[in-house]
């Protein structure tokens, strides 16, 4: 997202409660489905999404559970991924 479209998220909450709304959704799904990746995926934009709305302690806990998820898939590149959006929190 560029930082005009950061900045409307943060001005205008209804997209980004419904964004929150259908990674929760996908979320629950995958996990009951056993999507391990998938569920990953989700917290990683969970975690990509609470950073850009300045919900710190939120992106780091979702953020943390992709990057071990991950880890304990072997998924490399996703960890770099994730541990980058982690940096950004700094």
């Amino acid at each position: 997202m560029g930082s005009a479209q950061n900045g409307h998220a943060r001005r205008d909450p209804q997209p980004v409660a419904r964004a929150e709304d259908h990674y929760h959704e996908a979320l629950a799904l995958a996990t009951e489905l056993g999507m391990r990746p998938l569920v990953a995926h989700c917290h990683l934009n969970l975690g990509k999404l609470f950073r850009k709305t300045d919900q710190h302690e939120q992106a780091r806990q979702h953020l943390t559970t992709a990057t071990t998820m991950y880890r304990e898939m072997d998924m490399r590149f996703w960890v770099d991924q994730a541990e980058a959006e982690t940096g950004e929190l700094a």
